[in-house]
């Protein structure tokens, strides 16, 4: 019985030397994926969900220190606590703490539900208050009515030091959909 499961370790230890030998000679890079998402309904999360699936990336809620209420998310009321921030450029609503440490990856998924054509502020905190330099940006949201494209040129106008990919609307996207858009950005 031992030297059976010496010869199956031995055979998984020869199948890894040449992944990794073959990676070596390709320039493939094993990827650390977080897929960070901020949701206020839920709908972004199941988007976050679906890559962190098809990528093995890990996911990292960016949750507010106060959840939003459906009163204020209510988009037409001009006093709701989104509108208020989306109104205010400066704002940078406050992040519950977590656990995450976010030094150990170099590609990040980023991904919103679209407020007035531009991500929430919750996302610019997310941005400023990690040292973020290095890593590579995938943007993706959900909407009810807006694409991705503003959301995104105000990011990388925002910050422009940081690496962007082409980013995607999620909304009901099949799960091959989804692993095409991500392996066009070369993962």
């Amino acid at each position: 019985m031992n030297k059976i499961l010496l010869t199956i370790a031995a055979a998984v230890a020869i199948c890894f030397s040449a992944c990794a030998q073959k990676n070596e000679k390709t320039g493939m890079k094993a990827h650390q994926t977080l897929v960070a998402y901020f949701s206020a309904t839920g709908t972004t999360a199941k988007a976050a969900q679906s890559i962190a699936d098809i990528t093995g990336g890990t996911l990292h809620e960016i949750a507010p220190q106060t959840a939003y209420t459906n009163a204020d998310l209510d988009w037409h009321n001009k006093q709701s606590r989104s509108s208020v921030e989306m109104g205010d450029t400066n704002a940078r609503p406050a992040l519950k703490e977590t656990k995450t440490d976010l030094s150990g990856y170099d590609v990040v998924f980023i991904g919103y539900p679209i407020w007035w054509d531009e991500a929430p502020r919750i996302i610019n905190t997310f941005i400023e208050n990690n040292d973020l330099k290095g890593k590579t940006f995938i943007p993706f949201a959900t909407s009810g009515g807006s694409s991705i494209t503003n959301s995104v040129k105000a990011l990388r106008q925002t910050y422009p030091d940081l690496n962007w990919k082409e980013g995607r609307l999620l909304n009901r996207a099949s799960t091959e959909s989804i692993q095409k858009w991500i392996s066009a950005n070369g993962l």
